[in-house]
């Protein structure tokens, strides 16, 4: 509060108003000084306080403004350089002219006193003071005259008539009053021209002194309402011896002008000489208090520039930070209005702008809220959603994708948003067929479409169902594209399985049954006419009775092989070491090089051990067909144990090093009847997917970089509790 008050002291209109009347008083006392030495010498010392009060509060209010004007030029505030120019035009404007005025009025000063005391002046009033003095002497002569007079014609008189002889008399000397008294003061008789006077005007001491001393006695002297008057006493003459002395009085009256003019020229003098020995101290004390009234000046004009300055620049700093809190984002800021002038109208505009830009800014801050809403759910809905899904903007350039997205193309597509769709293909060879599917309908613009999509992926092959949408932009043209797909793989081969295994079905049953008949009719021919034909038709029957047995027999196989495949498993499960099973199973193969490695730390798993015999012969049996007619095939199989997505397994891998998988059958390894053998009917690898399956696991074919072909088996460590969980009731038959 206290630095409150003080900047207000020192920035507000009441500094200025009380230095103003300062600077009044002390012009006003100079003025008023100059009349009369008297008045200067009693207002000095009330002026010099005055004006050293006033000097020093200026001094102190330009120190302290002085201090923040420098302080704000040298901080960059906006507005400083221009208080400082305005400041300098102003105390430029201000200083030149009182100097200019200082100057010329401290010459007059000086000259004007000097002429006070020119000689001529001083002579004219010497003579003058001397003429009044002559004509009052010769007036007073005039005057002892006629009471000199007056008292020789009162010399017979006595008591009786003495007072009627004093009234003739004082009519004739014209006198206000003659008195006649006599030792001791006793008033013997007088006459006045006033008939309401009792007793007259008593004698002073020094008129007696004179009168005892024998001598005259005439001069001025005040009377108590009557004013100045000429008193003349004299004795009146006696030639007894031993008479009484007796003395006349007489007063006289003064003619008012006279009296004026002598009391003026003798006032004049009496002033003259005055100043005459003040004149050193007078033009010291004339230049002193105008050195003063000339540093008021100065420094209220100084203040006065600051205060202006100031006014005029506060508006426009005001604007300076308003403008910079708005480029800052604070649309809330108002500025006071100053006045109503131009600044005060831009001011006014300026707090107009700023609340309509508020409110404009409040309007898109809550539409961005709602968006960031809306965006923040359909992240999650598209976070969540096992659909692929891609937006695409009028070039083609990928905007956004979500997680399944890159899951299923098996790319990372955060770090592919704003390429082209082209670049994509690019960079991920394998996508190419995926980016060149989408092509013809992007650049078609159709509304809606859909297509089947066949990848093959490093997992092998992979069919995605794609659909396409294209947006309408705000000019009712084709704009951005949403393209959304599934991987239909797992469906699309659960429904190939399922109807396989329909086929398997009916086959087992539609075949099997005439194929006894068919074995027993011919072998009951060769029985029955062998021995009673012909040896050249023996032997036709011989041959052709074996070829018809053979082959059901070869035909009987292939339908227990479906019936394997289409049966519903049961499976019990056990704890079991894939190590010793694998071990076991490799015992039964001789004369094949096998380079085996067992991971010791692999744990035991909950499995089949039958169902994972069937596994194992399987697949060597399908790596030993590979490498049928190589003088020394060799077969790897390695077990491990894995972690991956936060899981633990067990990994088996058996590498032949045969040909390899034939490219047209890449991505379909295990889809029944799919082979190139001569004699194989394309259920092994079909068994043995399904058989992982079974037990929670994946299976993954792939040929090597340099020659054969492998096949990882991916086997979950899992518990009973956890296989029920998913629908396989250890130790009992599966639905």
């Amino acid at each position: 509060m206290v630095v409150a008050v003080v900047k207000r002291l020192t920035t507000g209109m009441l500094p200025a108003v009380v230095l103003f009347a300062l600077l009044l008083v002390s012009l006003y006392l100079l003025s008023y000084s100059t009349e009369q030495a008297a008045r200067f010498q009693s207002l000095y010392e009330w002026m010099l306080l005055i004006n050293a009060v006033g000097l020093l509060v200026l001094v102190t209010l330009i120190s302290i403004n002085l201090f923040r004007l420098v302080r704000q030029y040298r901080g960059g505030v906006p507005g400083a350089r221009l208080t400082v120019r305005m400041f300098v035009m102003f105390v430029v404007l201000s200083v030149l002219p009182v100097s200019i005025v200082y100057y010329f009025s401290l010459q007059f000063l000086q000259r004007g006193i000097d002429s006070w005391f020119d000689v001529k002046i001083e002579q004219a009033l010497q003579n003058s003071l001397e003429l009044s003095q002559a004509a009052l002497d010769l007036r007073k002569r005039e005057l002892l005259k006629r009471t000199e007079e007056a008292a020789s014609e009162l010399v017979d008189s006595n008591e009786d008539n003495a007072a009627l002889m004093l009234n003739d008399l004082r009519t004739k000397v014209d006198a206000n009053e003659l008195t006649l008294f006599g030792q001791n003061n006793r008033i013997i008789a007088f006459s006045s021209t006033d008939p309401t006077a009792v007793v007259p005007h008593r004698p002073g001491d020094q008129l007696l002194l004179q009168l005892r001393q024998g001598r005259t006695y005439i001069a001025l002297e005040p009377l108590r309402d009557s004013g100045l008057q000429v008193r003349v006493g004299v004795e009146l003459p006696n030639d007894a011896a031993g008479a009484e002395p007796r003395y006349l009085q007489a007063l006289f009256p003064v003619e008012p002008r006279l009296n004026a003019l002598a009391d003026a020229v003798q006032s004049s003098f009496a002033q003259y000489k005055t100043l005459a020995y003040q004149r050193t101290p007078l033009k010291k004390s004339f230049m002193l208090s105008l050195s003063l009234v000339l540093m008021l000046s100065l420094l209220s004009a100084v203040w006065a520039a600051f205060f202006s300055s100031r006014r005029l620049v506060a508006p426009i700093r005001d604007l300076a930070e308003g403008t910079r809190a708005v480029a800052e984002g604070d649309y809330a800021k108002r500025l006071p209005v100053a006045g109503r002038d131009e600044l005060g109208f831009l001011v006014r505009s300026f707090n107009d702008m700023t609340r309509k830009i508020a409110q404009a800014s409040n309007e898109a801050l809550r539409s961005r809220t709602q968006v960031e809403e809306q965006r923040a759910y359909l992240e999650a809905v598209l976070g969540n959603l096992s659909s692929g899904v891609l937006t695409l903007d009028s070039d083609n350039v990928l905007y956004t994708a979500n997680a399944a997205a890159s899951q299923i193309l098996g790319v990372d597509l955060s770090g592919c948003q704003g390429q082209r769709l082209v670049k994509l293909a690019v960079d991920h060879p394998h996508v190419k067929r995926f980016v060149d599917s989408l092509a013809p309908h992007l650049a078609a613009g159709q509304a809606d479409w859909r297509e089947e999509v066949i990848l093959f992926a490093v997992g092998g092959r992979q069919v995605l169902m794609c659909r396409g949408t294209n947006l309408v932009d705000e000019k009712g043209g084709r704009g951005d594209h949403v393209i959304v797909f599934d991987d239909v793989t797992a469906l699309i081969q659960a429904q190939r399985d399922a109807a396989w295994g329909e086929v398997a079905r009916r086959l087992a049953h539609e075949i099997k049954n005439p194929l006894t008949p068919i074995q027993l009719s011919a072998e009951r021919l060769r029985h029955k006419f062998l021995k009673t034909m012909a040896p050249s038709d023996a032997e036709v029957l011989e041959r052709s009775t074996h070829t018809i047995v053979q082959q059901v027999e070869a035909m009987k196989e292939m339908v227990n092989a479906f019936s394997e495949y289409a049966r519903a498993p049961q499976i019990k499960l056990l704890p079991l070491d894939l190590n010793a099973l694998t071990k076991e199973v490799l015992d039964l193969y001789t004369g094949v090089e096998v380079h085996a490695h067992y991971d010791p730390s692999a744990p035991m798993i909950e499995a089949d051990s039958g169902r994972l015999r069937q596994l194992l012969h399987n697949l060597v049996k399908n790596a030993l067909e590979a490498m049928h007619g190589m003088e020394r095939p060799r077969l790897d199989i390695h077990t491990r144990c894995m972690e991956e997505n936060g899981g633990r397994g067990v990994e088996l891998m058996v590498r032949d090093y045969g040909p390899g998988f034939p490219n047209e059958c890449e991505g379909r390894y295990f889809e029944p009847y799919v082979t190139t053998k001569p004699k194989g009917t394309g259920l092994g690898l079909a068994i043995v997917k399904k058989i992982v399956e079974e037990h929670g696991g994946i299976a993954v074919a792939e040929n090597e970089a340099g020659c054969g072909a492998r096949v990882l088996i991916r086997l979950p460590v899992i518990t009973r509790e956890e296989l029920q969980a998913e629908g396989v009731d250890a130790g009992a038959s599966k639905a």
